[in-house]
């Protein structure tokens, strides 16, 4: 069994790498990118709202990771804490990995595509961009959460 679960680990380890190299690909490059489209075009032919109807369909197929990589997290990092192999810090790191992935892709993103389908002014409102940004912050904390979850686990395996 020792043989199956170090291979789980492996792909464990490689799913949280995937997840967040691709949520920190999406916001550093990207985001950039596709809100510059001028840049690379020569003249502005999207508007932002354009710009960011593309840009939120990316975060719409992120999600799909991050969803799974909350399921993943919550069978590996449960199957570990039933066997009594748990420590604070990673306990703390799946808590926010699990919460700020659904809220994520369950809470932030709906809220922010019903705001997109209610126009473009919608998207000037007080209440997309505080729910913008809460979605950005969001989105740091489980990216940190997730690298805190790899890092400790890394170092578990390798001992």
């Amino acid at each position: 069994m020792k043989k199956y679960f170090r291979i789980t680990t492996i792909a464990y380890l490689i799913l949280l790498g995937a997840t967040l190299g691709a949520g920190l690909f999406a916001g550093i490059v990207v985001a950039p990118v596709t809100f510059h489209t001028e840049n690379w075009l020569g003249s502005e032919v999207l508007s932002h709202y354009q710009e960011g109807l593309i840009m939120t369909q990316n975060f719409v197929r992120l999600s799909y990771l991050v969803t799974a990589t909350v399921i993943a997290v919550a069978l590996y990092e449960g199957y570990k804490y039933k066997k009594f192999e748990r420590d604070t810090i990673t306990q703390i790191a799946t808590f926010f990995v699990i919460a700020a992935g659904l809220m994520f892709g369950y809470y932030y993103l709906p809220d922010i595509l019903t705001m997109q389908l209610a126009g473009e002014e919608m998207t000037k409102s007080a209440a997309f961009i505080s729910t913008h940004k809460g979605s950005e912050i969001n989105f740091k904390i489980f990216s940190f959460a997730l690298l805190v979850l790899m890092v400790q686990n890394m170092r578990k395996a390798c001992k």
